[in-house]
């Protein structure tokens, strides 16, 4: 097991579900973090929380990663003692709706082709670099069970993700001479805020996806996302799926 002690970890999306769990996972590891999300206040108490209860260092802005501008303005102007990023997880990402083609709203297909897709390239894009001069680094990018097989009324969701997953395996092509690491996790359901977002804000749809079944949980995720980056140098895990026990599939679930 590699130690995370003191390495340099930029989490996207940093605030909530997944991103805030691997934030927590990562600190009691000893990783020094960069975090980032379009919400400031949740970011900055998340931040006062890791300092107190973990002591380790935290560099934290206000990112919208649909933004190249912003993105690459945070990684530029990231303090020197930061600028060496070890690990990235590319886990800022969302759903919105669940409708026919025919009958979605493509701003819906916007904000996810944009966030999911671009948000992903733009953060990447920025880090690689420095990266590849180093000659070290790992890349984490969080995909889905929807990267792997689509579903009805999911198009739009389902094509970014698969584009995630993609992405992932020509990076690899890519850096496969240059001692980084490319990896993918790819979960089913996880109760997070993602099915309130995807429903704009409708708890109580959002609340049966989740009804009659353990789903799992970001800190399940962020478990395996550490497990992942402690793997020895020559160890790369390339893609895990996870599920709860109760999933089989995207679309296959008992529920009690």
């Amino acid at each position: 097991m590699e130690s995370l002690k003191n390495k340099i970890v930029f989490i996207t999306g940093a605030t909530s579900g997944i991103g805030k769990a691997c934030a927590i996972e990562f600190a009691k590891e000893g990783a020094n973090l960069i975090l980032c999300a379009r919400r400031l206040e949740l970011i900055s108490r998340l931040v006062d929380e890791l300092k107190k209860e973990f002591k380790i260092q935290i560099h934290f802005g206000k990112v919208d990663v649909r933004n190249k501008n912003e993105a690459d303005n945070f990684v530029e102007s990231l303090p020197d003692k930061f600028k060496k990023i070890d690990i990235l997880i590319n886990n800022a990402g969302l759903s919105r709706g669940l409708e026919k083609f025919y009958e979605d709203d493509f701003i819906n297909w916007e904000e996810m082709i944009d966030t999911n897709i671009k948000g992903l390239l733009y953060v990447t894009r920025a880090v690689v670099p420095g990266m590849v001069e180093r000659k070290s680094g790992h890349i984490i990018n969080i995909g889905s069970v929807a990267g792997h097989e689509a579903y009805p009324k999911g198009g739009i969701y389902c094509g970014t993700k698969h584009a995630v997953d993609a992405i992932t395996k020509s990076l690899r092509m890519d850096l496969i001479d240059k001692s980084i690491r490319v990896s993918t996790v790819d979960p089913g359901l996880v109760e997070t805020n993602f099915s309130n977002i995807r429903f704009h804000g409708d708890e109580e749809r959002a609340k049966n996806v989740y009804k009659g079944l353990t789903p799992l949980t970001g800190k399940d995720v962020a478990e395996t996302i550490i497990f992942i980056a402690t793997r020895s140098p020559h160890v790369n895990i390339a893609e895990v799926i996870i599920l709860p026990a109760q999933q089989a599939s995207a679309t296959v679930v008992h529920r009690e």
